[in-house]
């Protein structure tokens, strides 16, 4: 069975009867942190499909040294539509078009090329139902949100991936690969060898143009590393950076450089307020059930922007409705693109095809990024 991802435009109408959903007057700048989610130009274009038929969440593609794009993402084992509980571990794929796409396999594998990540974790107090209603049972050992990056200066190529729950600790870990090849073999690096390097999920890597690397980190830190890349060369620190009125809960940090600056990009929830306006400025929907369940609407892009990537970064735009956890990736023409994978929770992902890797072509110009609808 194919899927093919349609994204519904919706035209809100007004009336005394029905005011659930509130558009902003476009005559007045709305608040920071309010988002109108139905905004025409941040609607990923209804053309969009799935590259891969799979199961597949936070999607991450990069074009290699070698002339290839490789992909990867976060998976579950075999059959199974939910990476809460088991997990094989690493699998990449590469496409020379960004069309067809080569299955690489599972590259690092948890029965066999882990080591403290490898180890089950115990659920306290058994089996249980995870988020998205799959019965997940004692044992866990998962892998999530996987970053395949050629650092040029290493001539080799780094993963960054993570773990939620573990014996040795929480966390997102660096692997390296002793090849030269994005295929490994992955061996750890020094400093994570018997434990996370970071203690939370969602780690990055970032290489300038000088050839110096960052380490991007959950829930807005950043640290140097090392010149040999086996650990941080400095603390980390938290970004400089605008924030609303309530900070949310923000996930999926990535960054990239375009036009002299440095752009951060996040993936965070849209939650419907009292008024029927939807803003950024709200609670942890993960901590919340009936905000998961009854108000949340897009997992979005957004990016603020800094000349130093410290900060201080400007405001937060959107950039993609319900596109979050994503990168954006360069190819060979120097065409700018957007990963997504369609959060199968909120209102809008209520559709065919959810938790499946897709790309859609976004631009920069007069300092911002946005949706590309003449590619």
């Amino acid at each position: 069975m194919k899927y093919f991802f349609s994204i519904l435009f919706v035209t809100v109408l007004f009336s005394c009867k029905n005011s659930q959903n509130t558009v902003l007057n476009p005559s007045t700048k709305a608040a920071y942190g309010v988002v109108d989610v139905y905004a025409k130009e941040t609607q990923i274009p209804a053309t969009v499909k799935p590259l891969l038929d799979l199961w597949l969440r936070d999607t991450f593609v990069k074009l290699g040294n070698d002339g290839y794009y490789y992909l990867t993402g976060t998976i579950g084992m075999e059959g199974r539509t939910t990476s809460r509980d088991l997990s094989p571990g690493l699998q990449i794929w590469r496409s020379k078009d960004l069309k067809k796409w080569e299955d690489l396999g599972i590259v690092w594998s948890l029965d066999k090329d882990a080591t403290w990540q490898g180890e089950f974790d115990v659920v306290k107090g058994g089996p249980k139902e995870d988020l998205n209603q799959n019965l997940i049972g004692e044992k866990r050992r998962t892998l999530w949100a996987p970053e395949v990056h050629y650092i040029k200066s290493q001539k080799t190529y780094f993963v960054v991936a993570c773990v939620p729950e573990n014996p040795n600790g929480n966390g997102s870990y660096i692997l390296k690969s002793t090849s030269g090849k994005a295929e490994g073999p992955y061996v750890n690096i020094k400093d994570n060898e018997k434990g996370p390097i970071f203690p939370r999920i969602d780690g990055s890597l970032f290489e300038d143009e000088d050839g110096t690397t960052y380490f991007i980190g959950h829930n807005h830190e950043i640290a140097k590393m090392k010149p040999d890349m086996s650990g941080f060369a400095e603390p980390l620190r938290k970004f400089n950076e605008t924030k609303y009125e309530t900070e949310p809960y923000i996930e999926g940090a990535y960054i990239v450089k375009e036009g002299g600056k440095y752009h951060l990009i996040q993936a965070i929830w849209s939650v419907r307020q009292p008024d029927g306006t939807f803003s950024y400025n709200g609670l942890n929907p993960y901590k919340n059930n009936k905000v998961r369940e009854q108000n949340l609407y897009s997992y979005d892009v957004v990016v603020a922007s800094a000349d130093n990537i410290y900060g201080p970064y400007s405001e937060r735009y959107t950039v993609a409705t319900g596109g979050g956890h994503n990168n954006f990736f360069k190819d060979k023409k120097g065409n700018w693109w957007s990963t997504m994978f369609g959060n199968p929770r909120g209102d809008l992902m209520k559709r065919p095809f959810v938790t499946r890797a897709a790309i859609f072509p976004i631009k920069y110009k007069d300092g911002k990024f946005s949706i590309d609808d003449n590619r």
